[in-house]
């Protein structure tokens, strides 16, 4: 079920049969010449609406589209939160989710950048609990979709160079194949980018000039998004299971 697209009393009776629900949370960002600003959302986005296609029955929340993305303000479009107000966020989400009874939220991930913050959201809900004398109701967990069981085989067997870590053939072979209408072309100079720290968003556009970092994303094609969605379908469904037995 999509939480958006249902009824309160359809969502009342999907509690009855889980307390388990998966949050999609990403990012709204550059990703260099071709890759679309949505990438780092649409990409868990794709993952979990297509498992709850796939007939499972599994819950998915509303997108959490904004996140940590600072570093890329140099690039029009790009927007982002500060960690405070990032963890903010997360917190009164989790918190809206556990009134209603939910006690296992899995935040599907697809932007590295968000990694630091959210754990330590999740700390601070984790601590209101311990401060307050009482056993926290709830379990979060944080999966990151491209760490998901046989995802880095399939990238590693696909893109044996050229991956990179910003605007990924991967994450934007994903996106090619949920939104063929909104495949970009370009030539890339150099094929594969530089590589570099993250700091401001000044110097990240001076190191990386057309936002991507150490990637090839001329390498995406819809077929290998198909596989990479399919393939996480399968270690979302696992991960899923194995956190509601935790």
């Amino acid at each position: 079920m999509l939480l958006h697209l249902s009824t309160w009393p359809e969502i009342r009776d999907a509690l009855e049969r889980s307390k388990t629900i998966v949050i999609p949370i990403g990012s709204t960002e550059q990703h260099g010449p071709t890759g679309l600003l949505g990438t780092d959302w649409l990409c868990p986005e794709i993952i979990a609406h297509e498992a709850h296609q796939s007939g499972a029955d599994i819950l998915v929340g509303p997108t959490i589209n904004v996140g940590m993305a600072q570093h890329h303000l140099g690039f029009p479009g790009s927007l982002t939160l500060r960690p405070s107000t990032f963890m903010a966020v997360i917190g009164d989400w989790v918190r809206s989710l556990t009134l209603h009874g939910w006690n296992r939220i899995y935040f599907l991930n697809g932007h590295g950048g968000n990694i630091p913050t959210i754990q330590a959201a999740f700390s601070e809900l984790y601590a209101e609990a311990s401060l307050a004398g009482r056993p926290a109701s709830f379990a979060l967990k944080l999966g990151n979709w491209w760490e998901l069981p046989a995802v880095a085989e399939v990238i590693a067997r696909h893109y044996s160079t050229g991956h990179g870590s910003h605007a990924t053939p991967s994450e934007i072979a994903i996106t090619q194949w949920a939104y063929p209408h909104a495949v970009k072309r370009a030539d890339y100079t150099p094929r594969i980018a530089g590589a570099g720290p993250i700091r401001d968003a000044a110097d990240f556009r001076l190191r990386h000039p057309d936002g991507r970092m150490g990637s090839d994303p001329g390498q995406a094609t819809p077929e290998i998004g198909g596989l990479l969605v399919q393939t996480a379908v399968q270690g979302l469904l696992a991960a899923i299971a194995a956190f509601g037995r935790e």
